[in-house]
């Protein structure tokens, strides 16, 4: 087996979820380390005495289980193997593969001493049916590809190379841990990527979504991943596409609009894409329409268009997000009066409020990005992210931090 590498955020989740009388569903895109995750912790488990007779551990997509495609044969499997004796650990991975499968985990849930893992690649393992059944049950980690702090740790750099040209590897390359094996060969690395891309397009959305159209799928994913951080809706990504007579509308426009939504809600459940909701700021609401969509890493961005450094504005604003994610946020675009604040990120009892620009160094760029976060009433942490190594940390208050060293603080 290839050396596991660790991902220690992740780790410490699921151990600090260890024993806890919920289900551990581990969600994201394929080949973000999910699997490698679930043996990192089959060998915490071991290293902390739990004996391999109690630690059952399955990957649904070896053809060794391959009759086990559905939930009774599952379970009468899987229930031989439990020991009469302790606790036993069910790690499931790519569990997608059988069908029903929550109501075997239930069972498993009633029946023994168990505590049960799952990964999967799409969010059709939350789905609604499934959420239903184990509403409440089950605890949701999300896993995404490596942050610039992690990716850093990944490769071997040599002393020469400066923090800003392995920020520019990162962006050119994205995070997908795979590409570790290909030492940034870029033909490799994009053939490498296009196969994971191909598998999610045909696998996690067209054989689940018969109705799908590739091409049509095709055509909005090109065009969200050109239109990364423009605020967009579905009807108007629609009347984009009619005019260039890529989609048929009916008599009305409508069809367009509703057509996109529901590609893009696939894209959604596969974890290509996040869409991104509006919050009025002032008046403290969430609005209907107009979103933003950010996708999973840039590595299959720069795959599909090529990379041109003439985006990285929306290159690092995209970044911002999925760092924000990673830090368990909910995140939202703002709206403050006419102007538009990058991000709202949101915690329970935290929220910051985030601008995102390539640089300050211009009057009016810096009155443009300063000016909708002086509009915000409140006290909370308001703050820039450039790529300016600046000696001016503030502006009245609002922090002015060079975007690299947030990435890694």
């Amino acid at each position: 087996m290839a050396e596991l590498i660790n991902r220690p955020e992740y780790l410490n989740q699921l151990i600090q979820n260890r024993d806890v009388d919920l289900v551990k569903i581990v969600t994201g895109i394929r080949r973000c380390g999910k699997s490698s995750l679930l043996n990192l912790f089959r060998q915490y488990l071991s290293d902390n005495g739990v004996s391999d007779a109690n630690i059952i551990h399955m990957n649904l997509e070896s053809l060794r289980y391959r009759n086990l495609s559905d939930y009774l044969a599952f379970y009468d499997y899987v229930s031989e193997c439990i020991p009469k004796e302790g606790k036993t650990y069910l790690i499931f991975d790519e569990l997608q593969n059988v069908e029903h499968w929550e109501k075997a985990v239930e069972s498993f849930r009633l029946d023994f001493d168990v505590d049960i893992y799952i990964t999967g690649s799409n969010a059709y393992l939350l789905s609604t049916e499934f959420s239903t059944l184990l509403s409440g049950r089950y605890v949701e980690i999300r896993m995404l590809p490596l942050s610039f702090k992690e990716f850093l740790t990944f490769y071997e750099f040599s002393p020469s190379v400066t923090v800003e040209e392995k920020f520019q590897r990162y962006l050119q390359f994205g995070g997908m841990p795979i590409l570790r094996e290909y030492h940034f060969n870029e033909p490799r690395s994009n053939q490498a990527l296009e196969g994971i891309y191909s598998t999610v397009v045909l696998r996690d959305i067209l054989q689940r979504n018969n109705q799908a159209n590739q091409e049509m799928l095709q055509k909005i994913i090109l065009f969200l991943c050109s239109n990364i951080g423009s605020i967009t809706s579905p009807n108007s990504i629609g009347s984009v596409l009619s005019h260039e007579g890529d989609i048929r509308s009916g008599k009305g426009k409508n069809v367009a609009g509703k057509t996109v939504d529901k590609y893009i809600a696939m894209l959604r459940s596969a974890f290509i894409f996040y869409s991104v909701g509006r919050y009025d700021v002032k008046g403290k609401q969430l609005l209907k329409t107009l979103g933003k969509n950010y996708i999973i890493d840039m590595g299959f961005r720069n795959m599909l268009l090529g990379y041109r450094d003439a985006d990285r504005g929306h290159i690092i604003e995209n970044i911002v997000f999925l760092e924000l994610i990673r830090r368990d946020y909910r995140v939202y675009i703002g709206k403050v009066g006419e102007t538009e604040v990058d991000f709202v990120a949101e915690k329970p009892n935290d929220k910051l409020y985030i601008q995102v620009t390539e640089s300050m160094q211009s009057p009016e760029t810096r009155a443009r990005e300063l000016r909708p976060l002086r509009m915000i009433p409140d006290n909370y942490e308001k703050i820039i992210l450039s790529m300016d190594r600046n000696y001016i940390t503030s502006y009245d208050g609002i922090k002015s931090l060079y975007l690299i060293d947030w990435l890694l603080s």
